[in-house]
């Protein structure tokens, strides 16, 4: 996946052949916001007037912008793959919390993701 980031917000890069141009759009948010250029630099541009659109607009409605993660995860897993994730964890010497992080991490990588703090 191409992405590009700024300001805390992700947006997914692709090329529209049939328009002749790239298309992007913020992920991780329930509302819906795309943007599009006809080169890199303007690309580039067009996502920060985005991002930048969108917490002035949520600023001017008085609405409280979504942000893509809080940190906090909550899954729901079948009990065989909780007991298998809790057993590779304890394995590495690590809590659950330490080796889930690790490996979301490592995924995460695969799909360029969000540059690592």
């Amino acid at each position: 996946m191409n992405s590009m980031h700024d300001k805390g917000y992700t947006a997914r890069i692709d090329f529209d052949e049939r328009d002749d141009c790239f298309v992007g759009r913020l992920l991780g948010l329930r509302d819906r916001v795309s943007f599009h250029a006809a080169s890199v630099a303007d690309l580039r541009a067009a996502f920060e007037e985005a991002v930048e659109d969108y917490l002035e607009t949520c600023a001017s409605i008085g609405k409280t912008p979504e942000k893509p993660a809080s940190g906090r995860l909550m899954l729901r897993v079948p009990p065989e793959v909780h007991s298998a994730a809790l057993i590779a964890a304890q394995a590495a010497g690590q809590s659950l919390n330490q080796w889930a992080t690790q490996v979301l991490r490592v995924a995460a990588a695969r799909t360029d993701g969000p540059p690592q703090p």
